[in-house]
């Protein structure tokens, strides 16, 4: 069975803004609230100034977020996710609370494994 085109874009458009280590933290913080391209510098550790824009130019590319021009009243910009960006902030929190369950299954199962190691001769 083949995908069709169609689904090969959609596909690609979600490995496109999923795939990048960085698109979790944006959509994480816009969700918190936090809008202005300086906040979210600051929120997220490490991230550049080149990769902010990069993903927000891509959330908003595939209608994740919006951005608000207010620079006729006080020279900002804002960032806000739409509700399909808030569905996908909802899904991230999912994936980060199954990585957490998992992480807490496979600490429990080195320690068992280490006291079994122990027990050998």
């Amino acid at each position: 069975m083949h995908l069709s085109l169609r689904e090969r874009t959609a596909y690609r458009g979600l490995e496109d803004v999923v795939g990048c280590k960085w698109s979790a933290a944006v959509v994480g913080a816009l969700q918190r609230g936090i809008v202005r391209p300086g906040q979210l510098e600051r929120y997220i550790p490490g991230i550049s100034t080149k990769i902010l824009n990069e993903r927000l130019r891509k959330l908003l590319a595939y209608g994740l977020a919006t951005r608000a021009d207010h620079s006729r009243t006080s020279l900002h910009v804002e960032y806000r996710l739409t509700p399909t960006g808030a569905k996908l902030a909802g899904v991230i929190e999912q994936l980060h609370a199954l990585q957490e369950e998992h992480a807490t299954a496979v600490t429990a199962a080195e320690k068992k494994s280490a006291s079994l190691r122990q027990d050998l001769p």
